[in-house]
């Protein structure tokens, strides 16, 4: 594998199977882990689950400067309902696309930054170094990074994160925060002929949708991120339509922007759904670098000869394992770069454009030397 290009790696990443849930990343870890101290880097693995495995490698370090964290997951999303025209683990390429599921999320963004890293790792002792950190399990709330953000001894430190999601080649400062809860609401069961000895419990779900609906943030619209956004995306309640409802539950999907105290804001959705149990499953703050900060600028300009044009602030629509890896990397200014196409994201027939990976691995390769030789 040592002479393989990134079209060839992204391939090889494609053929094992990390379909989220259950993920099962283990092996790929082991493949990729095994690449990484076959270059000389430094090579830990961490598991919060059985074969639920992350990869933390290291290469250089020198004083005074800490190393360049480059960052992908991974798992893959569900292969969906709608049948596929290509086999989503063969790594099938037709013209420009090579096809599978995590090809653009985002197995081709992590090929690139190995194959980048793999020019380097012979270069980099007494330069600040790279610190590779593959995750499992981001998918469905970016539960191993999470893992590895409370292991701040394995994790150790880092100057500048990139993450290798789907972009188009094109760098980005930051993303909105999530929060995302059930709320339970309880009732009282009847017979369905006599819904005056109950309780219904879906009306009160009912009433607490709308209020959500009307719910106003109260917080200054980002330049760039613009408002936060809450979506109730599921409901379910009742056994039977001849039954009062005892319980009703709702889940409820909000994106932060900069500046929205997560902690305030769930006192006050509690206050307005004093009713409601609420049950919190993820709470990650958003992701924001301002964009005429140093390194983003110098990574701008590398981008800007690949992308035809200098880039501006934007920001990705999705989340990242950038807000957990940010509480262990505290202040580390981050961009969201990489090859794959953030619409193929959980499609049918998902693939990446070949040049965009090739040319990835460019860009990685550049901001390594940028980062090492300053």
């Amino acid at each position: 594998m040592a002479g393989q290009d990134a079209v060839s790696l992204t391939r090889s990443l494609l053929r094992f199977d990390t379909v989220n849930p259950p993920g099962r990343e283990r092996d790929c870890a082991q493949m990729a882990g095994q690449l990484l101290e076959s270059w000389g880097f430094s090579v830990r693995f961490s598991e919060f689950e059985k074969d639920r495995t992350s990869v933390i490698a290291r290469a250089g370090g020198a004083d005074g400067k800490p190393p360049l964290c480059l960052t992908g997951h991974l798992d893959v999303v569900p292969l969906g309902t709608r049948k596929w025209s290509k086999d989503p683990f063969a790594g099938e390429m037709d013209g420009d696309r090579l096809f599978g599921r995590g090809s653009s999320d985002m197995k081709a963004g992590v090929a690139a930054m190995l194959i980048a890293a793999r020019k380097f790792s012979k270069h980099l002792n007494n330069t600040a170094g790279i610190v590779m950190v593959l995750t499992a399990a981001e998918e469905g709330g970016c539960v191993g990074s999470r893992h590895l953000a409370a292991l701040p001894e394995l994790m150790g430190k880092a100057g500048a994160i990139v993450v290798g999601e789907p972009t188009s080649n094109y760098p980005l400062v930051g993303h909105k925060g999530s929060i995302k809860f059930h709320a339970a609401f309880s009732g009282v069961s009847a017979h369905g002929s006599m819904p005056q000895l109950g309780v219904n419990a879906i009306y009160k779900a009912a009433k607490a949708i709308a209020k959500l609906e009307e719910f106003q943030f109260g917080v200054p619209e980002h330049a760039t991120m613009g408002l936060p956004t809450m979506n109730v995306g599921t409901i379910e309640g009742g056994s039977g339509v001849n039954l009062v409802p005892d319980l009703a539950k709702i889940g409820v999907d909000i994106r932060t922007v900069p500046g929205v105290d997560h902690e305030a804001l769930l006192l006050q959705l509690r206050t307005l759904l004093k009713e409601a149990e609420l049950t919190v499953f993820a709470d990650s703050q958003s992701v924001w670098t301002e964009p005429d900060e140093a390194w983003v600028q110098r990574v701008f300009e590398i981008c800007r000869p690949i992308l035809k044009e200098k880039p501006v602030a934007r920001t990705a629509p999705y989340m990242t394992d950038a807000a957990n890896l940010r509480k262990v990397y505290a202040g580390a200014p981050t961009l969201v770069l990489g090859p794959g196409e953030a619409a193929m994201a959980h499609q049918t027939d998902e693939y990446c454009n070949m040049e965009r990976i090739r040319q990835s691995v460019q860009i990685y390769e550049e901001i390594i030397q940028d980062w090492c030789s300053a």
